[in-house]
């Protein structure tokens, strides 16, 4: 786990990939646990440490996720998700070569026993909407980086939508056929919020991971 801000009232971190954000069935150290052990070893807190979770990135993906510290934090750091003030952009290498740029919006139904999303009609029960906003980066080998702004945030929605245009994820085996070994290529790597006590705008950037299919970009000039 990578810190790359903390104070009193807020904690940034770096989420490897494959590791849980919370605890799940598998009984593999997360991301939340292992945030309040460092808490508690750091400031030598021999208690229970109080970590507010407010925000979630899948299981296999990487990148920037934000806890609070205080529960006056965690409150507004939730009404910053609830709201969309908290900004979240996304790098991803999908297959193919999608348009320029543009704005993605599907209905998508959640199957909550098999953990899976997809996209249904408009209307459908359960359905609710989707959007993104996606701008192709550059191409390579067939391979094409995007970065992807959320407007909304539903369960596996990247994923479910860009795969829904013909366009997966490389690595993705639910949505895009991924090989066994091959790791999704989706990385948070831009968050912006606003200081839950000081109330200035915070943004963080980290890197994706320096593995294929991300070093088949290393040369290009995108900006994060």
């Amino acid at each position: 786990m990578k810190v790359l801000y903390e104070d009193n009232h807020l904690l940034v971190v770096v989420k490897p990939p494959n590791v849980p954000v919370q605890a799940d069935a598998s009984g593999d150290d997360d991301l939340f646990s292992q945030a309040k052990r460092y808490i508690g070893e750091k400031y030598h807190k021999p208690g229970a440490v109080y970590l507010g979770l407010v925000h979630r990135i899948d299981r296999p993906v990487s990148g920037l996720v934000a806890f609070a510290r205080t529960s006056k934090a965690a409150a507004r750091l939730s009404e910053q998700v609830r709201t969309h003030a908290m900004h979240r952009e996304y790098l991803c290498v999908v297959r193919g070569v999608p348009p320029q740029s543009g704005e993605l919006t599907h209905w998508l139904w959640k199957d909550e026993r098999a953990n899976t999303s997809k996209a249904v009609p408009k209307g459908t029960p359960g359905a609710k909407e989707a959007r993104l906003s996606c701008e192709r980066l550059c191409t390579e080998q067939g391979l094409s980086l995007l970065r992807v702004t959320l407007h909304t945030g539903r369960s596996h929605q990247i994923r479910v939508q860009l795969s829904t245009e013909g366009f997966p994820l490389w690595g993705d085996a639910r949505y895009g056929g991924g090989k066994p070994g091959e790791q999704i290529a989706l990385h948070a790597a831009k968050l912006t919020l606003e200081h839950p006590t000081r109330r200035e705008r915070m943004d963080f950037h980290e890197a994706p991971p320096s593995t294929f299919p991300w070093n088949v970009y290393a040369s290009s000039n995108f900006v994060l």
